[in-house]
């Protein structure tokens, strides 16, 4: 992982010492709450509904254990002992005191992490594959790349302030693991038929109120023009996006209104006065970029023996063969295996950890996996470098800590936001709901007869839950007041991605545990040949599961 200079320390430390001094201005009465608010937003601090809320930068979900020991700390002293890990591979205290956000940007800062451009009309954190660098699948690492990107747009003084909030995310593996088709600007990592890496380049997908599928705009960009051609895109969208209505405000809206060509066409103007100027990339750059995101020592291993032992291990315990047919995949080096420690244990909110389990996972880090942790796009943690014969010791003690429900991809594995608990746009609450899912169907047997089911809640129309590209999605919504919940179906993330479709009328929040179980009921009935959740979906349509579910 990428490890700052002298130069980064002292820009990170001058921030914490400036926002100091602005929040000391703002408590005096000296700058109004208008005048405030950007500066508030621009190191990561929101107002929610009961009290301020401060997320964490995680740079493509990459960090360390002294960085999460660090979270436990600041949790326990300055928040209510807990921290919550969003979509965006961030982290967010919910609880932290408005004067004290200082001094947790200042501890952050010891330990090279921050809350910079976390909120605001600017480039958020760049986001990739949790198994980036580990992944069986993988065509080359793209961390490095994202490391780039990611000092590109750190205070860059062009896009300080663009139209609306702007999502970049890369993918380099056969599965997309960073569903980067529904991001402002999706990056494929891709090789050319010389051998060549390139980026095949996506632009103006998105969720939100007009979710939207992004479009390529170029099928193979040579890899020195990355941040010229980006930079292009961004020069377009900041002269032309909409500023006169936050709704219609996201490049989404921009690229629907041109049509692609004529936004490629502007594009291509840019790019002209910028391709093959400073900005070009070296091969030097690429080389230094990489340095930080060289393999660990990994020892020698016999593979085969360590998969037999590992069947072994799994025949003699039933629990372990579980957790390791859902929650290890295949790594790149022989003997090792990737690891998710999942957040979804029921009877807690999805992606809540507390200071004691920070803690037990920087343990675990350190004992199985290099001292290195990923934040995944699901809202779960990874151990990227797990040797396998230490699976079965790293189970033990991930069941110690509630790390080890064996629920990866299966339907309690669900995304989640805060919702109305917390946030100030909620039209309702989405932690109850999905408290409620994951306590009707709190049966492995009858999880695993399902198959894998993406189940994507969202409090609002932000979707920060991404409830439009879950199998089923569930969108709380208001009514005269009163929160209910809309269902869709068929939405899906992956290379084959599509937006889920409204079933009907929508719910109160006590009929939505047996509406899912209708709709389940409807796939089982429906189902031919072991087909998926989504497949069954796609052959039969939405007439089916409508009809079980509005039934008289």
């Amino acid at each position: 992982m990428y490890i700052y200079n002298q130069y980064d320390q002292q820009l990170v430390d001058e921030r914490v010492a400036q926002y100091r001094g602005q929040t000391e201005r703002y408590l005096a009465g000296e700058i109004s709450d208008d005048q405030f608010l950007p500066l508030r937003l621009q190191n990561g601090l929101y107002i929610q509904r009961l009290a301020p809320m401060l997320r964490v930068a995680i740079p493509y979900g990459t960090f360390n254990s002294q960085q999460m020991r660090k979270l436990a700390h600041i949790s326990r002293h300055y928040d209510k002992g807990y921290g919550h890990f969003s979509t965006r591979q961030n982290i967010q205290l919910n609880w932290p005191q408005l004067e004290e956000v200082p001094d947790i940007l200042a501890e952050l800062a010891e330990v090279q992490m921050h809350a910079i451009q976390t909120s605001g009309n600017c480039i958020r954190n760049t986001t990739t594959d949790q198994f980036a660098g580990a992944a069986a699948d993988e065509l080359e690492d793209p961390r490095p790349y994202c490391e780039i990107v990611r000092k590109w747009s750190t205070f860059h003084p062009e896009f300080a302030f663009l139209p609306r909030k702007f999502k970049i995310a890369f993918c380099a593996s056969k599965a997309d693991r960073a569903a980067i088709q529904m991001h402002d600007i999706g990056i494929e990592v891709v090789h050319n038929a010389s051998g060549e890496t390139g980026f095949r380049i996506l632009v103006g997908g998105g969720l939100g109120r007009t979710p939207v599928i992004g479009t390529e705009i170029i099928e193979f960009l040579p890899k020195q023009h990355l941040i010229t051609y980006l930079e292009a895109i961004l020069r377009v969208y900041n002269q032309l996006g909409r500023r006169d209505n936050k709704y219609k405000a996201r490049i989404k809206i921009l690229v629907r209104a041109m049509g692609i060509d004529a936004f490629r066409d502007k594009v291509e103007q840019q790019w002209a006065l910028l391709k093959d100027g400073p900005s070009t990339l070296t091969e030097e750059e690429f080389e230094r970029s990489k340095s930080y995101f060289h393999s660990p020592e990994y020892i020698e291993v016999d593979d085969s023996d360590a998969d037999l032992k590992l069947q072994q291990q799994a025949l003699q315990d039933p629990g372990f063969g579980n957790w390791l047919k859902r929650n290890v995949d295949a790594h790149q080096a022989p003997g090792y295996a990737i690891v998710t420690l999942s957040l979804k244990t029921t009877g807690y909110a999805p992606g809540d950890i507390s200071d004691v389990q920070m803690e037990a996972v920087a343990d675990m880090a350190e004992q199985f996996s290099f001292g290195e942790i990923r934040a995944s796009h699901q809202q779960n943690l990874v151990l990227a470098h797990v040797r396998k014969e230490q699976l079965f010791a790293l189970w033990e003690q991930a069941k110690t800590f509630g790390f080890a429900t064996p629920n990866i991809n299966y339907l309690t594995d669900m995304i989640c936001c805060p919702g109305g608990d917390f946030c100030a746009l909620a039209n309702a609450k989405s932690l109850p709901v999905a408290d409620a899912i994951q306590r009707k169907f709190d049966d492995i047997d009858y999880m695993y007869d399902l198959g894998e089911i993406d189940l994507n809640i969202s409090g609002c129309m932000n979707a920060c839950g991404h409830h439009h590209i879950g199998h089923i999605g569930i969108l709380g919504v208001d009514k005269k007041g009163k929160e209910f919940y809309q269902i869709s179906l068929g939405g899906s993330q992956d290379r084959d991605a599509s937006l889920g479709k409204i079933l009907g009328p929508s719910f109160s929040q006590a009929e939505v545990p047996d509406v899912i179980e209708k709709i389940l009921n409807t796939y089982i009935s429906l189902r031919i040949d072991g087909e998926s959740f989504l497949d069954t979906y796609r052959r039969a349509g939405l007439a089916p599961y409508k009809e079980s579910v509005y039934a008289k």
